[in-house]
């Protein structure tokens, strides 16, 4: 009884405890401080950091290497400890111009848009959908007495 009693809060125990996440890639720092505006470019920096985890896909020529440390306690969403970004733009020549640092502090709140744009005409439920299917007849062309309505559009 003991036993079973002891395992249980054991296993309670370990659901409670938190899963630390690392993910993503910084460089070295060595690596990084090797890199020189003006002289270093693309090539090199491939060669000193690796490829980065991201790219700018508009405006000017960046990378990113970006990491981050999450924490889960159980079932709940997991909440970011921290992050840093290591960003690299480049000029129209491949050349570095310059490199900067951010982290979880930098970044902004982004509020998405909960409204949705309402659709013309009605939506129907699966029952109806299910009930109102007649094989050959597209929905909607029957009128509610069975019979086809006269235009082929729909019934009184």
């Amino acid at each position: 009884m003991r036993r079973g009693v002891l395992a249980l809060s054991f296993l309670l125990l370990a659901g409670c405890v938190p899963v630390v996440s690392q993910r993503g890639y910084l460089p070295d720092p060595q690596g990084e401080a090797s890199i020189k505006a003006g002289t270093d470019t693309e090539t090199t920096v491939q060669a000193k950091l690796g490829d980065p985890s991201t790219r700018a896909i508009f405006g000017s020529d960046s990378w990113y290497y970006i990491s981050s440390v999450e924490k889960q306690l159980a079932f709940f969403d997991p909440k970011v400890e921290t992050r840093s970004i290591l960003a690299i733009h480049f000029d129209k020549d491949g050349k570095v111009v310059d490199t900067r640092h951010f982290s979880l502090k930098d970044g902004h709140v982004v509020a998405f848009e909960s409204r949705t744009t309402p659709a013309r005409g009605r939506e129907l439920t699966f029952l109806q959908q299910l009930f109102n299917a007649t094989p050959g007849v597209p929905i909607g062309t029957l009128s509610p007495q069975g019979q086809g309505a006269p235009g082929g559009g729909p019934g009184p």
